[in-house]
């Protein structure tokens, strides 16, 4: 499952920092913009606790956690898709993932440049939107430029329909709408999905506050951002980035004894992590064994036989059934023998559309 979220924001708001505590990698983090020129890409692991508990029945040698991409990309500047700042080269970059985490900073700090000469987090998203709102206006109007005459003139009606679908897009950008807002049909959503657009990327807003303030009470800066979120359904992740760098580098048991001193039970890159997981649609299914505990990453509603073939092509091709029974009943029954004797293990066709936490065996042959 080759999918990314992109981590997006003005210059130092906290992208490059945030980066580093997720994949652990000591990339440049200063304090000047375009720090950060070309994008870095990181592995990051899915905490998932289901995994602990089937490897405490299984004891396998190896346990293997899901895992997705992030990308830390280039601060945007106003006039970006003008071409300011690093321009067209940072919207190129955010066209390539697949949903957008934006950085927004919701501190004061006079030690820290902010490229807009003052905190307004608000101000700061509304800037990033419009940009990508006018990268895609772009799009839409070079577009519709182009197949116009085929489709007025010469009445083609795949032309006609791409066009129909363009112009929506076009009067909804145009009212400060971003595409992911707009009640697209599937084959709507399929002609749009040729141009990679920015503004149809699921969203998560990020709130980078001061490490006094990730417990107790949001500070107001954080209360507008989530009041502006709400609008959109979007949520929000309240963490500092400059703690959970701190907390990157501890074993889990002291990363636990920190949290508790601070008097928060997650650190915000974890719930970051799991949420845009949820954001991309992405679902968790399981292999199990002596050999091997595994989660594998699969799209909402793929099949049993297209799950198949993310653990190997030739499991696809050859697919016959899969012996699936839920993790919920494994933990419930307590091993795989009292969940058969129960009669909830069961066997699926190819059709079979998959569900979180199912766990597999698929029966193959080439």
């Amino acid at each position: 499952m080759s999918l990314k979220a992109g981590i997006v924001g003005l210059p130092n708001v906290g992208k490059s920092t945030l980066f580093n505590a997720i994949t652990k990698k000591n990339i440049l983090a200063a304090n000047y913009p375009f720090a950060t020129i070309d994008p870095n890409v990181g592995i990051v692991t899915v905490p998932d606790e289901r995994l602990a508990k089937l490897e405490e029945m299984y004891v396998p040698e190896r346990m293997i956690a899901t895992s997705y991409e992030f990308t830390d990309i280039a601060g945007l500047v106003k006039g970006a898709s003008l071409g300011e700042g690093l321009g067209n080269k940072f919207l190129s970059h955010i066209r390539e993932v697949d949903a957008i985490v934006e950085v927004v900073r919701c501190f004061d700090d006079n030690n820290i440049i902010h490229v807009e000469n003052s905190v307004d987090p608000i101000r700061d998203i509304e800037i990033i939107n419009l940009e990508l709102s006018l990268s895609d206006l772009e799009i839409l109007n070079n577009r519709i430029d182009k197949i116009k005459k085929k489709a007025e003139t010469n009445r083609d009606k795949e032309a006609l329909e791409e066009l129909n679908i363009l112009k929506k897009a076009k009067e909804n950008l145009e009212k400060n709408i971003p595409l992911r807002l707009i009640d697209f049909s599937e084959d709507e959503r399929s002609v749009l999905n040729n141009f990679s657009f920015l503004t149809i990327k699921p969203i998560i807003y990020l709130a980078n506050v001061d490490e006094n303030e990730v417990a107790g009470e949001d500070n107001e800066y954080v209360k507008k951002v989530k009041e502006y979120a709400s609008r959109e359904n979007s949520k929000v992740i309240k963490m500092c980035a400059k703690l959970e760098s701190e907390l990157s580098e501890l074993n889990d048991d002291d990363k636990k004894e920190m949290l508790n001193a601070i008097g928060i039970e997650e650190s915000g890159l974890d719930l970051l992590i799991k949420e845009t997981y949820d954001l991309l649609g992405l679902k968790t299914f399981f292999t199990v064994g002596s050999d091997e505990v595994r989660a594998w990453t699969f799209k909402d509603g793929m099949s049993a036989k297209s799950c198949a073939g993310i653990i190997h092509s030739d499991f696809e091709r050859g697919f016959i059934k899969a012996e699936v029974m839920s993790y919920e009943d494994l933990i419930k029954y307590g091993s795989e023998q009292k969940v058969k004797e129960n009669g909830r293990a069961r066997l699926e066709g190819k059709d079979y559309i998959m569900q979180d936490g199912d766990i597999c065996y698929f029966r193959f042959n080439v």
